[in-house]
């Protein structure tokens, strides 16, 4: 299997590396100011981020999407963070043992390189780690704890006492602050993750969180990886969800690269989408 990939944009059709890619491009450029918070999702043609499962089961990627090509590039990212943003139900998923992964980045030893990446730069061994949870209703992260990671937990005011000294009892730091119907506030997420020092931010759960990122303009880029396969199917997720932006939220293509070596015969791409600031925007 080739390793390469093609880009289409910026200067179209040229030839790179698959491995590295996302270690080596460069997230955000010398004018950013402030936390740089990304994302990063797998989608079909007809915005399939998440399937069910089964009538008692929750929702997973798609097989026929999921690629190790993609998950390899997802991982890269993951090794570029500080600082990982996941969620209530991703600590659920991750106690009964459904979740993908432990958090990335992964220790699998395919992916050995990215750790170097990160001892090179005096990154710690794994990103710390932001919950966003109005409930606090997910297990005490005991296994994250035992990892060294920093443990961060924004919630609301009106979140259960009894519950967050729970948190606070394997070492969690439970923060809270004003939310509304929907919960946590994106501009929250970057004031807290600005003021504990935080730069660069890797959102590594489903369309909630990123829909509290994007309605708090806190959103900086977006990573996603296209297959060309219609999937169907009633019960699914798309990317984001909840009421719409009111202004939208524009962004801007950054880089397009063709993967013909994926498990889509006709191939699959990956894009960067940046917000754009020259709409008013903060």
């Amino acid at each position: 299997m080739s390793d390469q990939l093609l880009r289409l944009y910026p200067e179209p059709n040229l030839a790179l590396e698959h491995k590295g890619r996302y270690l080596t491009d460069p997230l955000a450029d010398d004018t950013h100011a402030g936390p740089f918070i990304y994302s990063n999702f797998v989608t079909s043609l007809d915005g399939r981020i998440a399937l069910a499962e089964g009538a008692d089961a929750g929702r997973a990627v798609p097989r026929a999407i999921a690629n190790p090509r993609d998950w390899r590039l997802f991982q890269e990212l993951a090794g570029r963070a500080e600082l990982l943003i996941t969620s209530g139900r991703y600590l659920r998923d991750l106690s009964a043992g459904t979740a993908q992964d432990v958090l990335p980045v992964s220790t699998a030893p395919e992916f050995d390189d990215i750790h170097e990446w990160r001892r090179g730069r005096g990154m710690a061994a794994q990103p710390d780690v932001l919950v966003l949870s109005t409930s606090l209703d997910f297990p005490p992260p005991r296994r994250l704890a035992e990892q060294g990671r920093r443990i961060l937990v924004l919630t609301t005011t009106a979140a259960d006492p009894h519950r967050r000294r729970e948190h606070e009892a394997v070492g969690a730091e439970v923060i809270a602050c004003h939310g509304d119907a929907d919960g946590v506030l994106g501009d929250s997420v970057r004031a807290l993750i600005a003021d504990q020092g935080f730069s660069t931010v890797y959102s590594v759960t489903g369309p909630d969180v990123l829909a509290t990122l994007t309605r708090g303009g806190a959103l900086d880029a977006l990573f996603l990886t296209t297959v060309p396969r219609i999937l169907a199917g009633r019960d699914f997720s798309t990317i984001t969800r909840g009421a719409p932006l009111e202004p939208a939220m524009d962004l801007s293509l950054t880089s397009l690269y063709l993967d013909t070596a994926g498990q889509a015969r006709a191939g699959q791409t990956f894009a960067r989408y940046d917000r754009r600031r020259d709409t008013g925007e903060a």
